[in-house]
C-alpha cells in the first residue's frame, strides 16, 4: 500500500534533521540504509501479524554513510511481514483499518514536522 500525495515525497532535507524527526516519531533506521538510500520504519505488531510503515529516501547530495547527506524523500508505503520470506507489498495484501488510520495520522504528523523544519 503506497500513501501517495502525502507531501512527504516533495521534501528535501539534511540527514541529521530527518533522523531527529523520524526518531521523535518512533521510526527507526536500523540496517535499512546504504550510501545512497535510507528507509525509516514504523513497526506494528498486532494479532493479525507484523506490518511496517516505511519512509524511503535517497541522497541527492553527500553520503548517507558519512552522515552528511541531503535526502529526497519518496512516498511512504506499508507492507506485511511473512516469516521466513520477508515483507510483502503486493496489491493483494489486506491491511487492518486501524493501522491504516494510524499510519495516515503518523504520515500527517511527520509531514507537518518536516515542513516546519524546512520553513524555519
Amino acid at each position: 500500500m503506497v500513501f501517495e500525495n502525502s507531501g512527504i515525497e516533495k521534501v528535501v532535507i539534511p540527514q541529521g534533521s530527518l533522523q531527529e524527526i523520524m526518531n521523535h516519531n518512533g521510526c527507526v533506521l536500523g540496517g535499512s540504509w546504504d550510501y545512497e538510500r535510507m528507509t525509516f520504519d514504523y513497526k506494528y505488531e498486532i494479532p493479525e501479524g507484523i506490518y511496517y510503515l516505511r519512509f524511503p529516501g535517497y541522497a541527492v547530495d553527500g553520503d548517507v554513510g558519512s552522515n552528511n547527506a541531503t535526502l529526497q524523500l519518496m512516498d511512504p508505503y506499508m507492507g506485511k511481514h511473512y516469516y521466513p520470506t520477508g515483507i510483502e507489498y503486493g496489491s493483494d495484501e489486506v491491511f487492518p483499518e486501524r493501522i491504516v488510520e494510524h499510519a495516515i495520522n503518523k504520515i500527517r504528523t511527520i509531514s507537518k514536522e518536516l515542513t516546519q523544519i524546512i520553513e524555519a
